[in-house]
């Protein structure tokens, strides 16, 4: 029997129109955030009200966020992105915190059941499936789990090979786009920055499983890689460093367990060159997040090296990597599947890698954590921390021991001052 490929809703207006008040709406995020959908969803904010937007971090302007609309949108983050970071109130603008392999979950089970929701997509092939494209980490699941499917169809959408796939019979409405993606081109890495990626890059061993995200660390660590052999990719996402490794034949996935000889993720977010070789590419897939981040998968895979950053880290290993203070800047995201799934794979080594300082000069290894700042990772979970003044293997060391570590690698004009901070803090008699 032929398959149909006919909607199972037509609507003669705008797709938008299949929206109600009172709905929960999915997003599409990153490079595949569906700004033309987003924008017919604002044209309509007079008619609806207490709609709930949810989304991982998403680009552009997201104009539904602005107080204008405080009668029609709400919007809860699963991951605070540069575009809301400023309008968070923890009311109207609110965020969720939970792993990002369990957001599917979220989705899937029911207990943040979406209504609604908007997605960026390639073209139908010739079986008549669209594909999510550059992001299918939580997408996937949102797309199974809602009711209603709007999709905005984009021919500068790269079909990508893996679970995000979706037939054109499940999209109950659409519009039709020619636009390109948005690009995340890196910028020029500075000194500091590249002496990090050199120590962080040392700590790799040939034959790895790497996880690494988008951002000057990351870029740094993987442009000092180009020596390395037999690398492997399984990561939340990944960028034009990773590529670069994979031209220059550094990266050739031969050693993973899982997805041998393909370069697995959930997201990717990069150039056009990024968007142009993962399209059609049979050794690219992209995954259900819930599966790419899942430790027990994670772990599956030998020396697993995840590397990741942080806004600061104490002298005994606690991280935040989410909030400055009480104002929460980005979310938990995958660290801690990652953290996890590396310290139990056979050779597997967690890393947090930051600069010494922030640019205003404030130490960013610290006796203790500001207040209301968010452990994201503990400190039994942290092993190797990276900054541009060495390497501290924190696994296996006690509290003391850990604190002596963290010191030499912090700036060295705030050494001495954490030497008594930690002092003052663990001799003074606190009963």
């Amino acid at each position: 029997m032929q398959q149909t490929t006919t909607p199972p809703m037509f609507v003669s207006g705008s797709p938008i129109d299949l929206v109600q008040s009172g709905q929960r709406v999915f997003i599409h995020g990153g490079a595949a955030t569906p700004f033309q959908l987003i924008a017919l969803l604002v044209a309509q904010a007079d008619r609806l009200k207490n709609v709930e937007i949810i989304h991982l971090h998403t680009l552009g302007l997201a104009p539904y966020a602005d107080s204008k609309y405080q009668d029609s949108f709400r919007v809860s983050n699963l991951f605070i992105g540069e575009n809301i970071r400023k309008r968070i109130d923890y009311d109207r603008i609110d965020y969720l915190p939970c792993f990002l392999s369990e957001i599917p979950v979220l989705f899937r089970s029911g207990r943040r059941p979406l209504d609604v929701a908007l997605v960026h997509v390639s073209p139908p092939d010739i079986h008549g499936y669209c594909s999510l494209g550059v992001s299918v980490d939580v997408a996937f699941a949102a797309v199974q789990s809602a009711k209603i499917v709007i999709a905005q169809i984009n021919p500068r959408m790269p079909r990508v090979h893996g679970e995000g796939l979706i037939h054109i019979s499940k999209i109950h409405a659409s519009i039709e786009v020619d636009t390109p993606l948005p690009e995340a081109k890196p910028r020029p890495l500075t000194e500091i920055e590249k002496k990090i990626g050199q120590f962080t890059a040392g700590i790799v061993e040939d034959g790895a499983t790497l996880q690494v995200g988008i951002g000057a660390i990351p870029d740094a660590a993987l442009a000092a890689m180009k020596n390395h052999k037999h690398l492997g990719i399984h990561t939340e996402m990944w960028s034009d460093g990773v590529l670069e490794l994979i031209k220059c034949g550094a990266v050739d996935n031969s050693k993973k367990k899982k997805y041998p000889g393909r370069t697995v993720s959930g997201f990717m977010m990069g150039s056009q060159a990024l968007y142009d070789y993962v399209h059609d590419n049979p050794s690219v897939v992209q995954l259900d997040i819930g599966y790419v981040n899942d430790p027990a998968i994670i772990k599956q895979n030998p020396k697993v090296t995840a590397i990741n950053s942080a806004v600061e880290i104490d002298l005994t290993g606690q991280v935040c990597a989410d909030s400055i203070g009480h104002q929460v800047i980005s979310g938990v995201g995958g660290q801690m599947d990652f953290m996890r799934g590396a310290a139990c794979s056979v050779g597997g080594k967690p890393i947090i890698a930051l600069t010494s300082q922030a640019k205003n000069g404030v130490s960013r290894i610290t006796a203790a954590l500001k207040s209301g700042a968010g452990v994201v990772t503990t400190r039994c979970h942290v092993h190797y921390v990276v900054t541009e003044y060495g390497v501290a293997d924190l696994y296996g060391m006690t509290l003391r021991e850990r604190a002596n570590a963290l010191i030499k690698i912090a700036h060295p004009d705030h050494r001495e001052s954490l030497e008594r901070d930690w002092h003052e803090f663990h001799t003074r008699d606190t009963f």
